[in-house]
């Protein structure tokens, strides 16, 4: 049963739910695989007693989530963040379990993580939190069980003290971690895959909603948020496309450049992340507008296209208000749920209204860095590493793959009439495809009947 403190997986289950009306209705026997497909096949948590600089006992909290084996090895990341509880992980390994099937490869879903803040601490500190952490967590994962990545927190640097943490736990070195080093099994363009990956995906909607904004194009205005990793890279993407990137963020704000971000700035602003910086000691810029506390949404009289990339639910429906105002004519999510549920039914209403505005949910558009994780395992299960061509031409065709298959099962299973100049939902073809080929392999398993 789901419990009422847990509301960011309440909010993931309804969404789901919600786009599976239509097929559920048509095909009720799936309603079973419904009830089953939403309960976690084992959540594991312990604690994690960690030594500071000052030989000082700290203590958090570790979680693992493997919510679902159908398809594969559970597979998801670690999340190292002062938020982290029980409600997001579940919610995230739920995400997790539907966006690993569109990618077609064999990758179940899970996460975990701990409410352990790197922000502030030592080197030294976090690699004996992550060394504390992993003599737990190897007792659950492995090659072929479960094989996390990194997420908030949890960057090259505590993926390599994990990986060292489970290497000497268990005598043995195989590829249990993604995202690792590219001399010791890493592979190329995983650091870039979720932004360059979202990038691809946006290209499809952009051809088929609006080729007049085009990402060639230095006229077509791209607002992002965040400042990691998935932002950096997203917003790299779209400068080498030819788009104009207007913003980015962090927790603190907002920094604008109305005539655009350089590459370099970007690049700068990756150096500034890496020290633990923030974006305000940027203000003095006179290139740039930063505003404390705001998230970029409202800031910019005209947008083109929005790309979410920081968190869940950082779009509100006032934000999402001022989007539709702005003239935005895509917004994808980058993060994952990254839009409330009152600022996805703005979008979609804009939409079935023959509106401006096309949404594409995270599940589906943020795939890519999860679609290269799946093929780091692949490389590292043939001793082999594949050049950078070679990992982005099979980014690409995820990526087109996954937004064919969302776009006919939106056409199909939104459970509304097909009207002119109505575009199909992407976040129904999203929730549908995705539950499909889970609840078909759960069945063939004989996890229901």
């Amino acid at each position: 049963m789901v419990l009422p403190s847990e509301p960011e997986f309440e909010q993931a289950l309804y969404e789901l739910t919600t786009s599976l009306k239509a097929f559920i209705a048509a095909n009720p026997e799936y309603q079973k695989a419904l009830d089953i497909v939403q309960v976690p096949e084992r959540v594991v948590q312990f604690r994690v007693v960690w030594e500071d600089d000052q030989g000082k006992p700290q203590v958090n909290r570790g979680f693992r989530v493997q919510y679902n084996s159908a398809l594969g090895p559970y597979k998801g990341g670690l999340r190292l963040h002062p938020s982290v509880n029980l409600s997001i992980l579940k919610f995230l390994g739920f995400e997790q379990t539907f966006k690993n099937a569109l990618t077609g490869l064999m990758m179940g879903g899970g996460k975990g993580g701990s409410d352990f803040d790197p922000k502030g601490k030592s080197d030294n500190e976090i690699r004996r939190f992550c060394q504390s952490f992993m003599s737990e967590l190897q007792r659950h994962i492995g090659a072929d069980t479960d094989v996390p990545a990194g997420d908030i927190g949890t960057g090259a640097r505590e993926i390599g003290f994990l990986f060292g943490a489970y290497k000497k736990a268990r005598n043995e070195f195989v590829g249990i971690l993604t995202g690792k080093g590219l001399t010791w099994g890493g592979s190329f363009i995983r650091p870039e895959a979720t932004g360059f990956g979202l990038i691809y995906y946006v290209e499809h909607m952009i051809a088929k909603a609006c080729p007049e904004y085009s990402l060639n194009k230095p006229e077509t205005l791209v607002a992002i948020s965040g400042s990691g990793n998935v932002a950096q890279y997203t917003a790299l993407k779209v400068l080498e496309l030819g788009g104009t990137v207007l913003s980015l963020s962090d927790s603190k704000g907002s920094l604008i450049a109305r005539g655009g971000f350089k590459k370099e700035d970007v690049e700068g602003i990756q150096d500034l992340k890496l020290k633990g910086g923030s974006l305000n000691s940027l203000k003095q810029d006179e290139r740039f507008e930063y505003h404390e506390g705001v998230r970029p949404w409202t800031l910019l009289p005209e947008v083109h296209i929005a790309l979410p990339c920081a968190t869940q639910n950082e779009v509100s429906k006032e934000e999402a208000e001022a989007l539709v105002a702005a003239g935005a004519r895509i917004v994808a999510e980058g993060s994952n749920m990254g839009c409330t549920m009152e600022a996805i039914e703005v979008f979609e209403a804009s939409r079935k209204a023959g509106g401006p505005v096309w949404y594409a949910p995270g599940k589906a558009s943020n795939c890519g860095g999860v679609a290269v994780s799946g093929l780091e395992m692949a490389q590292n299960s043939q001793r082999i590493s594949w050049t950078t061509a070679e990992v982005d031409a099979k980014l690409k065709s995820i990526m087109t793959e996954c937004y064919k298959i969302c776009l006919d099962a939106g056409s199909k299973w939104s459970g509304e009439e097909e009207v002119e100049g109505v575009l199909p939902s992407l976040l129904s073809g999203a929730n549908v495809a995705g539950f499909i080929k889970v609840a078909n392999a759960m069945k063939a398993h004989g996890d229901w009947w």
